[in-house]
């Protein structure tokens, strides 16, 4: 008898897998072997979860925190999230338009699988963090890659208007930006809300470095007049307060956004585990000068890396928000592929090709500062040796 092949779900054939994940194992081989590396490729904090948030954790283990729980999360914790996002981000919501998830990451996945319908075009505006393009696949849409330079020089509505389509559904926000620092500004938002209105576009903000702004200010598009109802807002514990492994997250959403949200929730996870979302309500009750004091830290790591970038002659400006440097490395070689591979095997350095954040990002280098300053002034000297 003959064996048929086994066949997947055909939603999957445009989803791949992370080149951030295939860099990290070339990292791994090589320090395995012996060599050390610079690592400037990775996404996370500086600094350790704070004593208080584990604390917070173990506490709640310990009180038997560890049943069944709301899947949308505890009331405590909703409670608490309403609260910052009425007074930090001026968005109006309640707890009914509150929803914790598995990261920042679960949020966005949802928000995409409930917005998006076979067909349907997403814009987003590029470069883009990687992941980004392939939930837009996952749910059988396609990706419109719209150069984030070029709406800032040419108008926003103007290079909306250009790359949209009759099936366009939604639009993907994000600020301040991963992997360029790009934070929009409260004018530029109000272009894209007003576009949104205009076309009956839903926006999927994603807000993860909201607390990592140096130059100009946060502003959350969901706070515009007619915004809250047509915008899905995904926020993480992972980046503010140092919970990359947590899983920490939630979005804010009004109906018929929140119900749906509920079911994805649901029926993947059924939730954010019990002791973990008391960690995360600890979290929030940081006092804002630890977040402040933190964010004069990583300026210092950005101010010090730029420097240092422009100084080997890898033009770069220093990046508003969040926490990568993105210069143009043509110097090194016109193709980031390759040019990060030769960064790797010849400086130790390990960076992220820009085209993996879309063909936007071609001819630079994602360069990750949320190091140690040591780390940095070490990578700093390597580029100088290799490249003068």
């Amino acid at each position: 008898m003959t064996t048929k092949a086994i066949r997947l779900a055909k939603r999957l054939d445009e989803v791949g897998f992370s080149d951030i994940v295939q860099i990290r194992n070339k990292v791994m081989a090589l320090r395995a072997a012996g060599n050390k590396v610079h690592s400037l490729h990775g996404g996370e904090p500086y600094f350790e979860t704070p004593e208080a948030i584990k604390y917070a954790a173990i506490q709640a283990l310990v009180a038997n925190e560890t049943h069944y729980a709301p899947s949308s999360g505890i009331p405590a914790l909703r409670e608490a999230l309403a609260e910052k996002i009425r007074t930090k981000n001026n968005i109006p919501a309640t707890v009914d338009h509150i929803i914790a998830t598995v990261g920042g990451s679960q949020a966005l996945y949802g928000a995409f699988q409930v917005v998006l319908d076979p067909g349907d075009d997403a814009l987003v505006f590029s470069p883009y963090w990687t992941p980004i393009a392939d939930l837009v696949r996952g749910a059988e849409a396609r990706p419109l890659l719209v150069p984030t330079s070029t709406a800032r020089r040419n108008g926003i509505t103007a290079t909306l208007t250009q790359f949209s389509t009759p099936k366009t559904r939604c639009i993907y926000y994000n600020t301040p930006q991963n992997p360029s620092g790009v934070v929009f500004t409260r004018a530029e938002a109000e272009e894209v809300a007003a576009f949104a209105r205009e076309r009956d576009l839903i926006v999927v903000a994603d807000e993860a470095y909201e607390d990592l702004v140096y130059d100009g200010s946060h502003f959350s598009i969901a706070s515009l007049p007619g915004m809250a109802e047509r915008t899905i807002t995904c926020y993480t514990f992972s980046k503010t307060y140092g919970m990359t492994g947590w899983r920490g997250g939630y979005a804010v959403a009004q109906e018929p956004f929140m119900t749906a949200l509920r079911k994805i929730v649901l029926y993947s996870t059924n939730g954010v585990p019990t002791f973990i979302q008391h960690a995360m309500l600890h979290a929030l009750q940081t006092p804002e000068s630890e977040t402040a004091a933190r964010l004069e830290e990583y300026r210092k790591r950005r101010d010090l890396l730029v420097a240092g970038l422009n100084a080997v002659g890898l033009e770069c400006e220093p990046p508003a928000g969040a926490f990568y440097a993105f210069p143009n490395a043509e110097k090194i070689h016109k193709n980031s592929r390759t040019a990060a591979e030769i960064l790797l095997e010849k400086a130790h350095i390990s960076t992220i090709p820009g085209s993996v954040f879309g063909a936007q990002g071609e001819g630079h280098l994602r360069f990750g500062y949320a190091i140690s300053i040591p780390e940095i002034e070490a990578c700093v000297e390597a580029l100088k040796a290799f490249l003068h």
